[in-house]
């Protein structure tokens, strides 16, 4: 997936703003005027960062990040408001989960970077997802050699706590090797 992020802000001049401070970054940004707009956009389209304004017509801007955590919870949330108050705050952090929160006018160099690390949080989370899920699979399997091979995964340690695998000969090696291809063939 490409670095995508999606910028929500009810002002054209905003998004526009945000546009040219981006723009040397190598982002793919989609811009749109409502969070209802955004909502729908991200049901074809997924994005590692969304930056929603606080305050917009309709939807606020706490309401729509809570709805993203929930509708897709993977996807970094940052806030970006000119009337940054304490209840906003607390409630776009509380109920939204915001990894960052900007006040109007932004610096463009502290944007960029919280930018940056909030796809290489997304990049790392999807990495540790895809990582357990190998676990997990890796982890049945070992039960399901266990079951037909029973102490197949049974392992010693010294009193270093070094592993110690039993000899086996290359025969037997061979041996098992050649039954578990003939199970696979089997079924």
């Amino acid at each position: 997936m490409n670095d995508r992020i999606l910028l929500v802000d009810d002002e054209s001049h905003v998004l526009s703003a945000l546009k040219r401070a981006l723009f040397d970054e190598p982002l793919d940004i989609v811009s749109v005027t409502s969070a209802e707009e955004a909502l729908e956009i991200m049901k074809t389209k997924r994005f590692k960062v969304v930056i929603s304004d606080e305050r917009m017509l309709g939807m606020q801007g706490a309401e729509f990040l809570a709805q993203v955590k929930t509708e897709h919870p993977q996807t970094i949330r940052m806030m970006l408001t000119g009337h940054a108050t304490l209840e906003a705050a607390m409630k776009a952090v509380n109920e939204g989960e915001i990894y960052r929160f900007f006040s109007k006018p932004w610096d463009d160099h502290n944007l960029k970077f919280a930018i940056r690390s909030a796809i290489e949080k997304y990049d790392l989370e999807a990495e540790n997802r895809r990582l357990l899920a190998t676990v997990k699979d890796q982890a049945m399997e070992i039960k399901v050699l266990e079951k037909r091979y029973p102490g197949i995964s049974r392992v010693e340690k010294d009193a270093k706590g070094t592993f110690v695998l039993p000899d086996i000969t290359d025969d037997d090696i061979a041996a098992l090797i050649a039954e578990c291809e003939r199970e696979t063939m089997e079924r």
